[in-house]
């Protein structure tokens, strides 16, 4: 095959901007040539990698397999240009990252080593608070967000869906035995974290009804939550891929589907400019969306 990159670069942008007309102006080109050349890419490779649904597009489980090739290839070809540049040892100063308790403890340390290993020159100071920081007034440069933020002059990419699932030791779930539905969970202690009403008001969404009796400890801390279920105290929610590393834990109803939740990393507008902070930007979305 006489592969055509220009060809892999039009399907990943369209796969990453959600539309043709999205992707084609990113790529400072038609809706005609962007979906032509789309349009070639799939009859070279006899595969669709696009469904129309309704008046959008949908990736298909095949371009969704393919996808993680061309973004192998884009990740190249960016550190190709670098070299070429000869910027690829610029990459220095400070970026701050904010992110919740949790996420700040449990997943930024990986991705943080991996940032350091490929530019050193770059300093990484990192924000853990559960309120959201005012990307705008400059509180930090990059945000990692468990919802959509509405300021239209901010720049964001979903990077996944994820699950949160009930977790107490294994003495106590044996002890409150049998823990079968979802009605079984009104029967049980509970640790909060956060404003009490907004944990409540979100379980009720789910058909799970606890009411404050159900709260007998409370706190604003991720990591005093996570520790007082790990001794025993009640029950707590925490992402799948923290909780479930957990040994000291284990899920309080296997059979729930879990409370889901969607990640966004966000910066403001000078990631358009700045190379250091779009290098940490491109980092983390690459690490968050392989969770």
């Amino acid at each position: 095959m006489n592969f055509d990159w220009n060809k892999a670069k039009a399907f990943l942008v369209t796969a990453e901007k959600g539309s043709f007309s999205a992707a084609a102006k990113a790529l400072n080109l038609t809706q005609s040539t962007l979906g032509r050349q789309v349009q070639a890419l799939e009859d070279e490779l006899g595969v669709v990698l696009f469904e129309r649904v309704g008046k959008g597009i949908q990736i298909t489980p095949m371009g969704l397999d393919l996808m993680v090739h061309v973004k192998s290839m884009a990740q190249g070809a960016d550190k190709l240009s670098l070299a070429a540049m000869g910027q690829s040892e610029n990459l220095e100063g400070s970026v701050t990252i904010t992110a919740s308790e949790a996420n700040s403890a449990f997943l930024l340390p990986s991705v943080v080593k991996k940032i350091r290993n490929l530019a050193p020159g770059i300093s990484i100071e990192i924000v853990a608070k559960n309120d959201s920081a005012d990307l705008r007034k400059r509180e930090a440069d990059i945000a990692i967000r468990n919802f959509q933020p509405k300021q239209p002059d901010l720049i964001m990419k979903q990077v996944s869906d994820s699950l949160g699932h009930f977790y107490a030791t294994k003495e106590f779930i044996k002890k409150h035995s049998p823990i079968e539905t979802i009605k079984d969970l009104a029967k049980l202690d509970f640790v909060s974290v956060g404003d009490l009403s907004t944990y409540i008001g979100g379980l009720k969404a789910y058909g799970i009804i606890l009411t404050k009796e159900n709260f007998p400890i409370m706190t604003e801390n991720h990591f005093v939550h996570w520790g007082l279920v790990k001794d025993g105290l009640g029950v707590g929610m925490m992402p799948d891929y923290i909780g479930d590393k957990e040994k000291s834990v284990e899920r309080v109803l296997p059979s729930f589907k879990g409370i889901s939740f969607s990640t966004w990393i966000v910066s403001h507008r000078e990631l358009r400019s700045n190379r250091r902070i779009r290098f940490v930007f491109d980092q983390l979305v690459e690490y968050f969306t392989k969770l």
